[in-house]
C-alpha cells in the first residue's frame, strides 16, 4: 500500500490526471457489456461458437489495417482529436448494437469498432510517452492500468446484474461512459504532439507517403519484430480466455451472467492493489526475460481451464492469469515507449498494438475451432500450448538481444544511436 500511495503523491502533469479520470470512466460503461458480448451475441443470433467467434475476428482484422493508419495519423496530425473521435464512435457502435438482429448488422457495427479501437490506443500511449519522463513511465503506465482496472472492477459485478435484466441498458451504459470520456478530451486535454514534429508537419516538405506510412525503420528492426511475433502469442492466451470463458462456462457448466461477472472483477481488483509493487519489482529485471514467466502464468493460467468444474475453479484460473498480466503488461509498453525515437512514436505504438489484433483474430476462431471439432476442453489445451511457445521464444530472445535492459527501456545512447533498432500492453 505504501508504493500504491507514493504512486498517488508522484507529481504528474494535470492532463495524466484527466487520462487517469476518463480512462475510469468509460471502463466502468464499457465493462458491463463487452465480457458478455459472446453470450449475448450467441444467443441472440443462435449460432455455433465458431460462427460467433468470427465477428471477434473480423473486429481484429479491420483493427489491424487500421492500426497501420493510426500510427501515422497520430504522427503527423496529432493525439487529441483521434483520441475523441475514437471514443465517441465506439460510444455510437454500442448504441446501435442495441438494435441489430443480424449476423450482418453484427458484423457490420464489429467492423465499425475495429476500425476505430485502435486510434485512441495508439493515440493515448503516444500521448502518455509524450507527458511523462522515461525514469517515470513504468508507474505512469501502470496507474493508467489501475484507472482502467478500478473501471473493470465495478463495471463487469454490476453489469451481470444489468445484462441478466436488460441488455439494453448495459449497451447504453457502455455507449455513456465513452462518449463522457470523449468529452472530457475534447473540452480539457491539448494537443501533445512535439512542437517542433508539428512544425514539420505543417510544411510542404514531408512526402505524403512518409506522413501516412513511414513504417520502414520499424521494418527493418528485426528484434522489434522477433519480439513482436512472440508477444502476439501470448495474447493469443489471453484473447481465448477473455473472449470465450464467458460462454464456455454459461453452455458446459450453467454458469449465469450474474455470478461470471465477478472472474473479471477479481482480475480488475487485483491490477488496483498490486500492479504498482509488481512493477516496481518487475523493472529491475531484463524485460524479455520478465516477459517470458509472465508468459508462463498466461499458459498455465489457460490450461487450467480444461480442468475446472465450478466458479471457484474458473476463477483461480483468473487469477493466475492476472498475476502474468501484472508482470507482462507495462513491462512490454514502457519498453516500446522507451525505444520508440519520437517522431515514430505512433507508429511503434501501432506496431505494439497489432499484436492484441492479431491475437483477437486468431484466438477466438482457433478456440472455436478446437471446441466444435475436438471438445469443450480442447480450447484450453490449444491455447496452453500456443502460451508455452511464447514462453520458449522469449527465453531465446533474452540471450540473442544482450542490448535489453531492466526497467523495459534501452540507454539512453543506444537509443539516440541506433534509433531504428527496437523490442516491443493488453488495454485490451
Amino acid at each position: 500500500m505504501q508504493s500504491l500511495w507514493r504512486a498517488f503523491k508522484t507529481p504528474y502533469p494535470r492532463q495524466f490526471w484527466l487520462m487517469f479520470v476518463g480512462m475510469f470512466i468509460s471502463t466502468v460503461g464499457a465493462s458491463m457489456i463487452w465480457p458478455f458480448l459472446m453470450i449475448y451475441i450467441s444467443e441472440r443470433l443462435q449460432l455455433p461458437l465458431t460462427s460467433a467467434a468470427g465477428l471477434i475476428t473480423l473486429n481484429a482484422a479491420v483493427g489491424l489495417g487500421a492500426s497501420f493508419l493510426a500510427g501515422p495519423i497520430v504522427d503527423y496530425l496529432g493525439r487529441k482529436w483521434v483520441m475523441v473521435i475514437s471514443l465517441m464512435v465506439n460510444g455510437m457502435g454500442f448504441v446501435l448494437m442495441r438494435q441489430a438482429h443480424t449476423y450482418s448488422a453484427f458484423a457490420g457495427l464489429m467492423a465499425l469498432q475495429g476500425f476505430f479501437n485502435p486510434l485512441y490506443r495508439i493515440g493515448a500511449d503516444a500521448m502518455m510517452a509524450d507527458l511523462i519522463p522515461a525514469e517515470q513511465r513504468a508507474e505512469a503506465y501502470s496507474m493508467l492500468r489501475l484507472s482502467n482496472n478500478l473501471g473493470v472492477a465495478i463495471g463487469p459485478a454490476v453489469g451481470g446484474f444489468i445484462a441478466s435484466i436488460s441488455y439494453e441498458i448495459a449497451f447504453l451504459c457502455a455507449a455513456t461512459g465513452m462518449s463522457l470520456y470523449g468529452l472530457l478530451i475534447a473540452l480539457r486535454a491539448r494537443e501533445t504532439l512535439p512542437r517542433r514534429r508539428r512544425m514539420e508537419s505543417g510544411g510542404k516538405s514531408s512526402h505524403p507517403r512518409e506522413r501516412f506510412g513511414g513504417y520502414g525503420r520499424v521494418l527493418r528492426d528485426r528484434p522489434f519484430l522477433a519480439f513482436t511475433l512472440t508477444f502476439t502469442l501470448t495474447q493469443v492466451c489471453a484473447a481465448i480466455l477473455w473472449v470465450l470463458l464467458s460462454v464456455y462456462t454459461k453452455q458446459n457448466f450453467g454458469l449465469p451472467e450474474s455470478r461470471y461477472g465477478w472472474i473479471p472483477t477479481t482480475n480488475a481488483l487485483m491490477v488496483v492493489l498490486f500492479q504498482i509493487p509488481v512493477t516496481l519489482v518487475t523493472k529491475r529485471f531484463p524485460p524479455l526475460l520478465v516477459l517470458a514467466v509472465g508468459s508462463l502464468f498466461y499458459a498455465s493460467a489457460v490450461t487450467s481451464v480444461a480442468w475446472g468444474r465450478d466458479f471457484w475453479a474458473f476463477w483461480l484460473s483468473m487469477v493466475v492469469m492476472t498475476i502474468g498480466e501484472l508482470i507482462l503488461i507495462p513491462t512490454s509498453t514502457t519498453y516500446v515507449a522507451g525505444r520508440a525515437p519520437e517522431d515514430m512514436r505512433g507508429r511503434y505504438m501501432s506496431i505494439y498494438g497489432l499484436t492484441w489484433g492479431v491475437a483477437s483474430g486468431i484466438g477466438p476462431v482457433l478456440g472455436g475451432l478446437l471446441n466444435d471439432h475436438l471438445g469443450p476442453r480442447f480450447i484450453w489445451y490449444g491455447g496452453g500450448a500456443v502460451g508455452l511457445v511464447s514462453v520458449v521464444l522469449f527465453l531465446v530472445l533474452s540471450r540473442v538481444q544482450p542490448s535489453a535492459v531492466p526497467g523495459g527501456g534501452v540507454p539512453e545512447a543506444a537509443s539516440a544511436a541506433q534509433p531504428e533498432v527496437v523490442l516491443e500492453r493488453e488495454v485490451r
